[in-house]
């Protein structure tokens, strides 16, 4: 095994305060293969108020890491996006749980998301969002749920299944969040629809389908009565909001009641939105993204009667992951809002009061990896899912230190 240790500076600017973020790195390599952990890091934040931090490795060899969630004993379940969920134990990784639905790994298809029911302690239940094959090729996101027994998930039942009907290997979005008041959130990807033609007409504009919305279902999946399309003519009754392209992180704030959510822009134009019932977040008719190739995908930033994001990213970060930090691990970011990147690789730490962004830094740049999702540990550090372009992922965690 070779060992080298780099030092490297990297700038990031918040609220017009430029800062440093001085990170040592040990890089190792075994056998052909390389990965990264940062064993210290100091980030000054937009308050000025120094954070000093460093990057411990949980958990290696995890192959595609997409989500994680934490169980009551404070090991963690793990969703690869190849199909498989596994358990991590004190640095070690079990070999696959048994009895997950299954999933459609083609494109950007897998098992997006894993979550424990609010009441995990009293009933064993565990959600997944999934990508799911249908006939003729088409493939579509969906959620199941089982009882987690041992490395068994037994009696698992299918609660719903998107309405996209797409070929398309992309977007299928399956982030979940609970709301405290037995409602749980589900994210629906626009399934890669092409921004063309007639904009109003694109399927994210449909309320007849699914694809670019959040839904909210019962606990049990089904359709609460109070949602905001129930009565709508030819509108699928799940439908919470709509407007959006391919949303990948999903979080609910229990102290402010506020549903967040983060998506992935084409050429730029990455948002962090907070999601209301019945609004229309605007894709494709309104964005500050283009078309990969350059081209302009519309002249409208802002439009009436759509949402405009909180904030949005410039180039995009491809977000993925979203977090709202209530810990006591690092009370100066307490309240923050943490959005992991993978184009960026970086951890983009947003600062707001109620729903306005009062500033942002970004933590990492170019030092893990890309970072596919972000959680709260029960410990108040602060998780990351990190894979390798499909090579080996990583579980690491922040902790606070010099």
């Amino acid at each position: 095994m070779m060992r080298r240790r780099t030092t490297t500076r990297v700038s990031c600017t918040a609220t017009g305060l430029v800062m440093s973020l001085c990170l040592v790195a040990t890089l190792s390599s075994c056998t052909g293969s390389s990965s990264r952990s940062l064993e210290r890091g100091e980030a000054l934040s937009s308050n000025t108020t120094s954070v000093s931090f460093r990057v411990v490795p949980v958990a290696d060899g995890i192959r595609y890491p997409l989500s994680v969630a934490f169980l009551p004993d404070s090991s963690l379940l793990v969703a690869e996006k190849f199909g498989t969920l596994r358990r991590v134990r004190g640095g070690v990784v079990s070999a696959p749980i048994v009895g997950v639905p299954s999933v459609y790994t083609g494109g950007q298809g897998g098992l997006h998301e894993v979550a424990l029911h609010p009441d995990f302690v009293s009933n064993g239940l565990v959600y997944l969002a999934y990508a799911k094959a249908l006939n003729d090729g088409l493939a579509t996101t969906a959620l199941a749920r089982g009882r987690l027994e041992g490395d068994t998930l037994r009696d698992v039942q299918e609660l719903f299944v998107a309405r996209t009907d797409s070929r398309a290997g992309q977007h299928f979005g399956g982030r979940i969040a609970f709301d405290g008041a037995g409602h749980l959130f589900l994210s629906v990807g626009d399934r890669g629809a092409s921004p063309s033609g007639d904009l109003e007409r694109h399927p994210a504009q449909d309320l007849s389908n699914h694809q670019g919305t959040i839904v909210r279902l019962t606990l049990d999946g089904a359709v609460p009565p109070d949602n905001p399309f129930v009565t709508t003519p030819n509108a699928r009754p799940e439908i919470w909001s709509y407007g959006h392209r391919n949303p990948q992180g999903l979080v609910y704030d229990a102290a402010s009641g506020t549903l967040w959510e983060t998506e992935h822009g084409p050429r730029g134009g990455d948002e962090l939105n907070r999601v209301r019932a019945g609004a229309n977040y605007g894709w494709p008719v309104i964005t500050y993204g283009r078309n990969y190739s350059g081209t302009s995908i519309t002249s409208e930033r802002e439009r009436a009667g759509m949402e405009q994001p909180v904030t949005y990213w410039v180039p995009s970060i491809a977000t993925s992951g979203l977090l709202v930090y209530t810990g006591g691990a690092f009370p100066a970011w307490r309240g923050s809002l943490f959005v992991g990147g993978l184009a960026g690789e970086q951890l983009a730490r947003v600062s707001v009061d109620g729903v306005r962004k009062t500033g942002e830094e970004t933590l990492l740049r170019g030092s893990v990896g890309r970072i596919r999702d972000v959680r709260q540990g029960p410990d108040g550090f602060i998780y990351l899912a990190l894979d390798r372009d499909g090579g080996p992922g990583t579980i690491v965690r922040l902790e606070p230190g010099p």
